[in-house]
Protein backbone atom coordinates (compact mmCIF):
# COMPACT_ATOMS: atom_id res chain seq x y z
CA UNK A 1 0.00 0.00 0.00
CA UNK A 2 0.90 3.33 -0.63
CA UNK A 3 -0.17 6.38 1.58
CA UNK A 4 0.40 9.64 0.99
CA UNK A 5 -0.82 12.07 3.46
CA UNK A 6 -0.90 15.85 3.44
CA UNK A 7 2.84 15.79 1.21
CA UNK A 8 3.92 19.41 0.26
CA UNK A 9 7.07 21.27 -0.92
CA UNK A 10 8.09 24.39 -0.72
CA UNK A 11 11.14 26.28 -1.31
CA UNK A 12 12.07 29.98 0.17
CA UNK A 13 12.24 32.69 -2.38
CA UNK A 14 12.98 36.19 -1.76
CA UNK A 15 9.05 37.03 -1.83
CA UNK A 16 8.17 34.42 -0.18
CA UNK A 17 7.77 30.73 -0.01
CA UNK A 18 7.59 29.42 -3.31
CA UNK A 19 5.11 26.59 -2.96
CA UNK A 20 5.35 23.71 -5.62
CA UNK A 21 3.62 20.46 -4.06
CA UNK A 22 0.13 21.64 -1.68
CA UNK A 23 -1.43 18.64 0.58
CA UNK A 24 -1.18 16.31 -1.51
CA UNK A 25 -2.88 12.70 -0.25
CA UNK A 26 -4.26 9.94 -1.90
CA UNK A 27 -3.82 5.48 -1.66
CA UNK A 28 -2.76 3.22 -4.04
CA UNK A 29 -2.75 -0.87 -3.90
CA UNK A 30 -0.50 -3.37 -5.33
CA UNK A 31 -1.43 -3.92 -9.06
CA UNK A 32 -2.84 -0.24 -9.11
CA UNK A 33 -1.88 2.40 -11.63
CA UNK A 34 -2.10 6.00 -11.82
CA UNK A 35 -1.20 8.95 -14.21
CA UNK A 36 -0.89 11.99 -13.40
CA UNK A 37 -1.17 15.09 -15.60
CA UNK A 38 -0.53 18.83 -15.49
CA UNK A 39 1.44 22.07 -17.24
CA UNK A 40 5.23 22.13 -16.96
CA UNK A 41 5.83 23.75 -13.70
CA UNK A 42 2.72 22.48 -12.13
CA UNK A 43 4.88 20.35 -9.88
CA UNK A 44 4.35 16.59 -11.29
CA UNK A 45 8.20 15.72 -11.22
CA UNK A 46 9.37 17.02 -7.35
CA UNK A 47 5.86 14.91 -6.28
CA UNK A 48 7.47 11.72 -7.91
CA UNK A 49 11.16 12.95 -6.28
CA UNK A 50 9.11 12.95 -3.46
CA UNK A 51 7.45 9.15 -3.49
CA UNK A 52 10.55 7.91 -4.40
CA UNK A 53 13.27 8.92 -1.53
CA UNK A 54 14.85 11.95 -4.05
CA UNK A 55 13.42 14.86 -2.90
CA UNK A 56 12.52 15.57 1.60
CA UNK A 57 8.66 16.81 1.56
CA UNK A 58 8.38 19.94 3.29
CA UNK A 59 5.92 18.53 5.21
CA UNK A 60 3.10 15.70 5.40
CA UNK A 61 4.43 11.81 5.04
CA UNK A 62 5.08 9.38 2.49
CA UNK A 63 4.39 5.53 3.29
CA UNK A 64 5.24 2.15 1.55
CA UNK A 65 3.76 -0.70 3.53
CA UNK A 66 4.36 1.58 6.24
CA UNK A 67 7.74 1.92 6.02
CA UNK A 68 8.71 5.96 6.24
CA UNK A 69 11.73 6.82 3.82
CA UNK A 70 12.15 9.77 5.49
CA UNK A 71 12.01 8.35 8.42
CA UNK A 72 15.81 8.01 8.13
CA UNK A 73 18.72 9.35 6.79
CA UNK A 74 20.70 9.90 3.34
CA UNK A 75 21.82 6.03 3.59
CA UNK A 76 18.15 4.80 4.57
CA UNK A 77 16.78 6.49 2.01
CA UNK A 78 19.37 5.82 -0.72
CA UNK A 79 18.79 2.07 0.54
CA UNK A 80 14.84 2.27 0.28
CA UNK A 81 15.02 3.22 -2.91
CA UNK A 82 17.09 0.59 -4.18
CA UNK A 83 15.08 -2.10 -2.92
CA UNK A 84 11.77 -0.69 -3.12
CA UNK A 85 11.56 1.78 -6.08
CA UNK A 86 11.96 1.73 -9.36
CA UNK A 87 12.58 4.88 -11.83
CA UNK A 88 12.15 5.40 -15.20
CA UNK A 89 12.93 9.17 -16.70
CA UNK A 90 12.32 10.68 -20.11
CA UNK A 91 16.24 10.12 -20.62
CA UNK A 92 16.94 6.71 -20.27
CA UNK A 93 20.35 7.23 -18.47
CA UNK A 94 22.18 3.98 -19.28
CA UNK A 95 25.71 3.86 -19.34
CA UNK A 96 27.31 4.59 -22.80
CA UNK A 97 30.17 2.22 -22.44
CA UNK A 98 28.18 -0.84 -20.76
CA UNK A 99 25.97 -3.10 -22.83
CA UNK A 100 22.35 -3.65 -22.24
CA UNK A 101 22.81 -6.28 -19.68
CA UNK A 102 25.30 -4.19 -17.54
CA UNK A 103 23.04 -1.79 -17.62
CA UNK A 104 20.11 -3.38 -16.21
CA UNK A 105 21.75 -5.30 -13.43
CA UNK A 106 23.25 -2.19 -12.46
CA UNK A 107 21.04 -1.95 -9.31
CA UNK A 108 22.64 -4.81 -7.78
CA UNK A 109 25.80 -3.35 -7.44
CA UNK A 110 24.74 -1.20 -4.46
CA UNK A 111 24.42 -3.81 -2.40
CA UNK A 112 27.88 -6.22 -3.71
CA UNK A 113 28.61 -7.96 -6.95
CA UNK A 114 26.70 -9.53 -9.31
CA UNK A 115 25.39 -12.85 -8.52
CA UNK A 116 25.11 -14.97 -11.11
CA UNK A 117 20.89 -15.29 -10.27
CA UNK A 118 21.08 -11.56 -10.76
CA UNK A 119 22.59 -11.66 -14.41
CA UNK A 120 20.11 -14.04 -15.34
CA UNK A 121 17.21 -12.39 -14.20
CA UNK A 122 18.63 -9.58 -15.70
CA UNK A 123 18.66 -11.81 -19.60
CA UNK A 124 15.24 -12.81 -18.38
CA UNK A 125 13.89 -8.88 -18.23
CA UNK A 126 15.84 -8.10 -21.89
CA UNK A 127 14.06 -11.27 -23.01
CA UNK A 128 10.39 -9.65 -20.71
CA UNK A 129 10.96 -6.14 -22.85
CA UNK A 130 11.55 -7.93 -26.22
CA UNK A 131 15.63 -7.57 -26.15
CA UNK A 132 16.76 -10.80 -25.60
CA UNK A 133 19.18 -10.75 -28.46
CA UNK A 134 20.30 -7.56 -27.87
CA UNK A 135 21.99 -8.07 -24.14
CA UNK A 136 25.20 -7.86 -25.69
CA UNK A 137 24.84 -4.43 -27.64
CA UNK A 138 26.31 -0.72 -26.28
CA UNK A 139 23.17 1.78 -26.01
CA UNK A 140 24.50 3.48 -28.78
CA UNK A 141 23.71 0.83 -30.92
CA UNK A 142 20.32 0.62 -29.79
CA UNK A 143 17.55 2.80 -31.24
CA UNK A 144 15.22 5.58 -28.69
CA UNK A 145 12.44 2.56 -27.56
CA UNK A 146 14.98 -0.02 -27.24
CA UNK A 147 17.27 2.00 -24.73
CA UNK A 148 14.02 3.14 -22.77
CA UNK A 149 12.90 -0.76 -22.74
CA UNK A 150 16.58 -1.10 -20.91
CA UNK A 151 15.77 0.87 -18.45
CA UNK A 152 12.83 -0.45 -17.95
CA UNK A 153 14.24 -3.89 -17.84
CA UNK A 154 16.95 -1.67 -15.17
CA UNK A 155 13.93 -0.69 -13.32
CA UNK A 156 12.69 -3.71 -12.39
CA UNK A 157 15.42 -5.79 -11.35
CA UNK A 158 15.10 -5.94 -7.68
CA UNK A 159 11.22 -6.44 -7.92
CA UNK A 160 10.53 -2.87 -6.58
CA UNK A 161 6.61 -2.84 -5.01
CA UNK A 162 6.84 0.92 -6.51
CA UNK A 163 7.30 2.06 -10.22
CA UNK A 164 7.79 5.75 -10.81
CA UNK A 165 7.79 6.68 -14.42
CA UNK A 166 8.53 10.83 -15.43
CA UNK A 167 7.59 11.40 -18.67
CA UNK A 168 9.09 7.86 -20.11
CA UNK A 169 7.67 8.40 -23.45
CA UNK A 170 8.70 12.03 -23.93
CA UNK A 171 11.34 11.53 -26.86
CA UNK A 172 9.61 8.52 -28.79
CA UNK A 173 7.35 8.59 -31.25
CA UNK A 174 3.72 7.71 -30.66
CA UNK A 175 4.00 4.08 -31.62
CA UNK A 176 6.96 3.10 -29.71
CA UNK A 177 5.15 5.64 -26.67
CA UNK A 178 2.67 3.22 -26.74
CA UNK A 179 4.41 -0.08 -26.62
CA UNK A 180 6.53 1.23 -23.98
CA UNK A 181 3.80 2.58 -21.89
CA UNK A 182 1.85 -1.00 -22.30
CA UNK A 183 4.98 -2.65 -20.97
CA UNK A 184 5.13 -0.38 -17.78
CA UNK A 185 1.51 -1.36 -16.69
CA UNK A 186 2.06 -5.04 -17.84
CA UNK A 187 4.93 -5.88 -15.90
CA UNK A 188 3.63 -3.51 -12.88
CA UNK A 189 0.44 -5.62 -12.73
CA UNK A 190 2.29 -9.21 -13.13
CA UNK A 191 4.66 -7.92 -10.51
CA UNK A 192 1.86 -6.59 -8.29
CA UNK A 193 3.90 -3.31 -7.65
CA UNK A 194 2.68 -0.02 -7.67
CA UNK A 195 3.07 2.35 -10.76
CA UNK A 196 2.93 6.19 -11.09
CA UNK A 197 3.41 7.98 -14.04
CA UNK A 198 4.08 11.51 -14.98
CA UNK A 199 3.08 12.53 -18.15
CA UNK A 200 1.67 15.49 -20.25
CA UNK A 201 0.72 13.22 -23.16
CA UNK A 202 -3.06 12.34 -23.12
CA UNK A 203 -2.36 9.30 -25.20
CA UNK A 204 -0.12 7.74 -22.68
CA UNK A 205 -2.78 8.74 -19.65
CA UNK A 206 -5.30 6.93 -21.11
CA UNK A 207 -3.07 3.57 -22.01
CA UNK A 208 -2.39 3.85 -17.85
CA UNK A 209 -5.59 4.50 -17.16
CA UNK A 210 -6.71 6.01 -13.62
CA UNK A 211 -5.82 9.43 -14.32
CA UNK A 212 -5.06 12.69 -11.90
CA UNK A 213 -4.53 16.35 -12.78
CA UNK A 214 -1.88 18.13 -10.84
CA UNK A 215 -2.56 21.17 -10.85
CA UNK A 216 -0.69 24.71 -9.06
CA UNK A 217 0.72 21.83 -6.90
CA UNK A 218 -2.81 20.94 -5.97
CA UNK A 219 -4.24 16.98 -6.76
CA UNK A 220 -7.40 16.90 -8.33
Amino acid sequence: MLDVSQLSKSYPAPGGDLHVVREVSFQMSPGETLAIMGPSGSGKSTLLAMLGGLEIPTSGSVRLDGIDPYAGGAAERAAFRNREVGFVFQEHQLLPGCTALDNVVLPALATGPVTGEQEERGRELLRRVGLADRAGHLPGELSGGERQRVAVARAMLLGPRLLLADEPTGQLDSHTADSVTDLLVEIAQELGGILVVVTHADRVAERIGSVRQLVDGVLQ
